[in-house]
């Protein structure tokens, strides 16, 4: 992130903030609600134009990408608010995920090619070790709507993997979770990180988590970034503080 601004009419959402995220690292970002972090993650996956600086992921500008290329590129997310087909199954949940890597076209599929049958058969075969690794087997074949919420949270994660992302954008994984799951979570993650070698950027409003696996720490406040460094110096960080509790 270089210098990035970004204003909805009078209100300013980002406030020129800039910083890295180093490969193979888990970067968790905090504020309080209205800080901006969400603002930053649409600007990152290209839902929200920037209204000035620029965002370079592997060298490249993402401003100059059509959206359509943030995924091909290497970008995955997952939502604040569950964005899930919800009649459809856990498995073709994933496998959706899988058809950003795809490359037979719209005629190809038409005519039912021998090419295609290949493709669906490695793509269900991706979501099945996927649906394996975050402990979805069991409810594979059951309709997404009628799972519980934090087995929801999961298949959303695996959706997001499927399209193998060298960066994983995290949106608040834990909102909704009881604080089991969330240790739980926390555990999936760092596991994910090391086994897929992703590098991974979090949003979370729940602390323990954030603190407990990030590398690193970007703290906005009223879109401007106040703090950054080491969990446990951004925790001691004075304007981080105040964000959170106020003026003594």
């Amino acid at each position: 992130m270089q210098n990035v601004g970004v204003r909805f009419g009078g209100i300013v959402a980002l406030d020129d903030v800039s910083f890295d995220v180093d490969t193979g690292r888990i970067v968790g970002l905090i504020g309080p609600n209205g800080a901006g972090k969400t603002t930053l993650f649409n600007c990152l996956s290209r839902l929200y134009r920037c209204d000035t600086g620029d965002i370079l992921f592997g060298g490249q500008s993402l401003l100059r990408m059509p959206r359509h290329r943030i995924a091909d590129l290497g970008i995955g997310r997952t939502f604040q608010n569950l964005a899930l087909f919800r009649t459809m199954s856990v498995l073709d949940n994933v496998m959706v995920g899988c058809h950003s890597r795809t490359t037979s076209g719209f005629f190809v599929n038409c005519l039912r090619l021998p090419r295609v049958a290949r493709e669906e058969a490695e793509t269900r075969e991706k979501a099945q070790k996927l649906v394996a690794l975050l402990q979805l087997e069991s409810v594979a074949a059951a309709p997404v709507g009628g799972l519980p919420f934090g087995t929801q949270k999961r298949v959303e994660l695996a959706r997001a993997l499927a399209s193998e992302p060298k960066l994983l954008l995290l949106d608040e994984p834990a909102s909704g979770l009881n604080h089991e799951e969330v240790g739980a979570l926390g555990a999936l993650i760092k596991e994910i990180r090391s086994r897929l070698s992703l590098t991974v950027l979090l949003v979370e409003h729940h602390m323990s988590l954030v603190m407990s696996i990030s590398d690193r720490v970007v703290a906005l406040n009223f879109g401007r970034k106040i703090a950054e460094g080491s969990p446990a110096e951004v925790q001691k960080h004075p304007e981080v503080i105040q964000a959170y509790l106020g003026n003594a």
